[in-house]
């Protein structure tokens, strides 16, 4: 999958100076079952970041202390990766593994929580638009001197409004339950 020019795919980058990172990442990776990329610095980091997104961006505490514009300017290219600090010095690649788990665990519940708060404030506009437009249909059907083709046509909108109405009044949950068990029983 591409984002813009950007390869993404279920890979984590971490980006420490310490001696056997490579071996942390191989087995962070086997654990994660994700690929897990090395940057050994500020330039290696941007220029993975620059190819492509990442999951996650771990960043090694002792970097990020020792050079904090460093570590901020990595941050602020990591796109849609989630940033981490972990000490690699006191970590081992269990902790690591854990704390990134964590992290996209966390990150996918954030989402779920986005996308369910997002489809309620559609649902809501929804059912706002729809008893106004079912409203001004009845209440133009109401009115006098009304053409017959012309209150054929608003007595459709007003049906498929009220139609509409219905639909909007079951609980989303059992909306989307609907059309699956509807398909299974076929």
């Amino acid at each position: 999958m591409k984002i813009g020019d950007k390869e993404l795919n279920m890979s984590i980058l971490l980006v420490t100076g310490i001696e056997g990172a490579r071996n942390c990442a191989a087995v962070v990776g086997a654990q994660l079952g994700m690929e897990v990329e090395v940057a050994e610095g500020r330039r290696d980091a941007l220029t993975c970041l620059r190819k492509r997104e990442f999951l996650a961006l771990v960043i090694d505490e002792t970097l990020a202390e020792c050079d904090p514009a460093a570590a901020d300017r990595i941050c602020e290219h990591a796109g849609l990766a989630i940033p981490l600090q972990i000490n690699f010095a006191l970590s081992g690649a269990a902790r690591l593994t854990r704390e990134i788990r964590s992290a996209l665990h966390r990150r996918e519940r954030e989402q779920a929580v986005a996308r369910r708060a997002a489809a309620a404030a559609i649902e809501a506009e929804l059912k706002s638009t729809v008893a106004g437009l079912l409203l001004h249909s009845q209440l133009a059907l109401n009115g006098s001197e009304i053409p017959a083709p012309v209150a054929d046509r608003l007595r459709v909108v007003a049906d498929l409004a009220g139609s509409l109405r219905q639909q909007l009044s079951i609980p989303l949950a059992s909306r989307a339950a609907g059309p699956a068990r509807a398909g299974a029983a076929a």
